[in-house]
């Protein structure tokens, strides 16, 4: 199992530790709800080191990526990244990702943890007819969230560039204190607004004590991977091996606004089949009406007792204080505002489909 560079400093903020993609990750601190409501509201610090950052770099980089990847790279501009999927050729998420694009012919990506080894033989295969340079530099990278609607307060104190003039999903190359190339980006996965920040492994603690003694006025606090699957759940936002696999497309999963069919790329002829000809289950979000905690792979049922579909996430929202959820339902009981019935624990509990996000 292995470490990232802060593992000392969450042993010392009493992190519980547990084995996650590989790594001995801070599962929660104080508590998923004291996390999570920090985040919502004011300001906290992930440590998501796990996840994988790839380099592609050559002539055909924009051509190559445009390839693999379901959305429109070529839509792209400088210091701009974007969501993605790699497609399988029958139409199935291998993996979703941040493009970040540097120039045309110049890119960074960003996947997930469980997924690196995966999509590293996937875009090696896919890029000998490119001929790109590709770089994987997970592990001499950290990665670190600074999530939370008063983020910006804490970063702008260690920065003279004018973090207002970033807009959503875009990034820039800033030295921080003396801490060189640090990618800082408006992205996320709390939907609660702040940065990632990309650093070299070996200026990783320095800039991640940086953030805590800026964010001190605050009370910044470190947050735990339960924290942010609460967070991203109440906005609605896929986790992969959950809400999106191999077997899903992403017509199924609601991510048809990040699959440009104007364009050629693997898997597109049967995403095409989908939208041609309509697709027999799809992700729908769901809230409990009736006291109950849904969790992955509960049965969904409708107000007839038939069995229509499973549960992918499910948690008690913090925001909300009532059960909420993801899941794959027939395509014909999906309609927003119908009645669905949750299986916990042997009792059906009511609940109601529900737009996303949830809060």
């Amino acid at each position: 199992m292995k470490n990232t560079i802060l593992f000392d400093k969450h042993l010392e903020f009493e992190g519980k530790m547990v084995p996650f993609a590989g790594y001995n990750m801070p599962v929660q601190f104080e508590g998923v709800n004291i996390e999570h409501l920090k985040v919502r509201n004011s300001v906290g610090i992930f440590d998501v080191s796990h996840m994988g950052e790839f380099l592609i770099s050559g002539k055909n980089a924009s051509s190559f990526l445009n390839y693999v990847c379901s959305n429109d790279i070529l839509m792209m501009t400088d210091g701009k990244a974007q969501y993605n999927c790699l497609i399988n050729e029958s139409g199935g998420i291998i993996d979703d990702l941040i493009v970040y694009k540097k120039n045309k012919d110049n890119y960074m990506i960003v996947v997930n943890a469980a997924n690196i080894d995966k999509d590293w033989d996937w875009l090696k295969k896919q890029n000998l007819k490119f001929n790109n340079k590709l770089e994987n530099i997970s592990e001499k990278t950290s990665l670190f969230a600074l999530q939370g609607p008063k983020a910006i307060k804490v970063l702008q104190k260690l920065t003279s560039f004018n973090l207002n003039e970033l807009t959503n999903y875009s990034f820039v190359n800033l030295d921080i204190e003396g801490v060189k190339n640090v990618i800082v980006s408006t992205t996320g996965y709390t939907g609660s607004g702040g940065f990632e920040l990309y650093v070299n492994n070996e200026n990783a603690l320095k800039l991640y004590n940086l953030i805590l003694e800026a964010g001190a006025f605050l009370d910044i606090k470190p947050i735990g991977l339960a924290a942010r699957d609460t967070l991203r759940l109440e906005m609605g936002y896929c986790l992969y091996g959950n809400d999106i696999d191999e077997t899903i497309n992403p017509i199924q999963a609601g991510l048809k606004w990040a699959t440009k069919i104007n364009k050629d790329f693997i898997g597109k002829q049967n995403i095409l089949k989908s939208l041609e000809n309509g697709v027999e289950k799809k992700l729908i979000g769901f809230k409990l009406t009736d006291r109950g905690i849904p969790r992955k792979d509960y049965k969904i049922f409708d107000s007839n007792n038939n069995h229509i579909g499973i549960v992918t996430s499910g948690t008690m929202s913090p925001t909300l204080k009532k059960g909420i959820g993801m899941g794959y339902i027939k395509i014909t009981h999906s309609q927003i505002g119908t009645e669905i019935y949750i299986e916990i624990r042997n009792k059906k509990i009511k609940s109601e489909i529900v737009k996303r996000p949830f809060i």
